[in-house]
């Protein structure tokens, strides 16, 4: 995020001055200093977001500096640096409440997006507790749309909605997988119980078992009283696992024996408990795919697609991309605006591929409203860079129209030279996780 404030407290100074170089240029204030002892003095003059922790230094080691933060500041994410042989003891500051810990020698990338969800994860904190963010007793139940593709959608989803079973939704990011998750509590008899999602991309390993089974009084060093999980919350409701393509392969089996019999245990706890829940999952990943490449148990893939919905991307509904910016103009614009798109502006709207799919709709259409000098909204207020369009139905050499691979590559590329390699802003840009954007500059090469 930018401008997020970092402080550095390692004793290897060159280090420091190489680490610091490499997050100011990702857009990060830091600071750096060379003991425990001045972190903590650091700590008690200035505001930080995160601090990244190495645990031996000479005069105050990491292990002190953690528990002054601990005590003064809970909501400073701790970021562990540490050699292999002191795993143990990066172990134990996570239980003491560090975020997480890279050990050394760390890859620049893989840093860079443990930073970002540690800084996500502080967002969730200060907001309030994840429970009270993600459970919507009377969700949303709106879908959009007059194309054929989703009008069929929306009534297997009605259909789908009437059973018991668990549900799959696939495809690409933006498309409203939550969304429809929402109608399909809605329209189901769990309708009034609680619907409570979380995103499994969000939060570390640590963070998530205790987030979904809760746990016990004394699990873990903050445990001062027993936390209910999300699965007990959602009790006689639904449950919806966003990006659940991205759960470890430890907290797999839990999710599967939960799936099967709707036991669990709390962490740290030694009685089974039951909760009836129905589950929904959603992904921009094949699973088949990651279940091939043994990221993802074929077993618990079997047991979550007993029914499975593929959502499609805004480029294979044309006749629902004016629908939805009218819907979208009448929701972001001020009371008593009456902003209106011009012929011109809904051909551009037409013309584009919309990669970031629907959200990235709403996005456009809430920065045109805001930039739009009239009443009218130009097909400049859309702020779409003119090369857009000239990929966006682009050929290839030999006149055969461009694969979706092809283009989201070139598209990737684009944004990312136009925010000059800054993978901050280019995956703000494109509307995904810093994650998604480094494993597709990887699957890409893009340099």
């Amino acid at each position: 995020m930018k401008d997020s404030r970092i402080l550095i407290a390692d004793d290897d100074e060159t280090l420091c001055y190489l680490l610091k170089e490499e997050l100011v240029h990702e857009g990060y204030i830091i600071d750096t200093v060379y003991d425990g002892k001045d972190a903590i003095d650091m700590l008690k003059k200035r505001y930080f977001d995160v601090l990244l922790l190495d645990l031996e230094m000479r005069e105050v080691n990491g292990e002190k500096v953690l528990n002054f933060v601990k005590d003064n500041n809970p909501s400073l994410q701790v970021i562990v640096l540490t050699a292999k042989s002191d795993i143990r003891t990066a172990i134990d500051c996570i239980k003491q409440g560090a975020y997480d810990f890279i050990t050394k020698p760390y890859e620049f990338g893989q840093l860079c997006i443990t930073i970002e969800r540690a800084l996500e994860h502080k967002d969730l904190l200060i907001k309030n507790k994840i429970l009270t963010s993600k459970i919507k007793q009377t969700p949303p139940n709106t879908i959009i749309g007059d194309s054929e593709a989703i009008k069929n959608l929306s009534r297997l989803a009605e259909r789908a909605a009437k059973s018991e079973s668990s549900i799959l939704l696939e495809g690409e990011t933006g498309t409203g997988k939550e969304l429809f998750a929402e109608f399909i509590h809605k329209n189901s008899n769990r309708a009034s119980k609680p619907f409570v999602a979380i995103n499994c991309a969000s939060l570390p390993d640590q963070l998530i078992e205790s987030e979904l089974f809760g746990y016990e009084k004394g699990a873990f060093t903050d445990a001062k009283t027993s936390k209910q999980g999300l699965v007990e919350i959602a009790n006689g409701g639904t449950l919806f696992l966003d990006e659940i393509g991205e759960l470890s392969l430890t907290l797999q089996p839990k999710l599967l024996r939960f799936l099967e019999n709707g036991e669990f245990r709390r962490v740290g706890g030694i009685s089974n408990l039951i909760s009836n829940v129905r589950v929904i999952g959603a992904t921009n990943k094949n699973l088949m795919e990651e279940a091939e490449k043994r990221n993802f148990r074929k077993d618990l893939l079997f047991r979550l697609n007993v029914i499975t919905l593929t959502i499609p991307p805004l480029r294979d509904r044309d006749a629902d991309i004016l629908l939805l910016a009218d819907y979208f103009l009448q929701k972001k614009s001020p009371i008593r605006s009456n902003k209106k798109l011009l012929p011109e502006t809904k051909k551009d709207l037409l013309a584009y591929a919309f990669p970031g799919n629907v959200r990235e709709l709403e996005h456009m259409i809430e920065r045109a409203i805001i930039f739009s000098e009239s009443e009218m909204i130009l097909p400049k207020d859309l702020n779409i860079p003119k090369e857009e369009f000239e990929f966006a139905t682009h050929l290839s050499e030999d006149g055969t129209i461009m694969t979706m691979e092809q283009v989201e590559k070139i598209h990737i590329k684009k944004a990312l030279e136009h925010h000059d390699w800054n993978r901050e802003n280019t995956a703000r840009a494109l509307d995904i996780s810093q994650k998604t954007l480094y494993s597709k500059i990887i699957k890409y090469n893009l340099k």
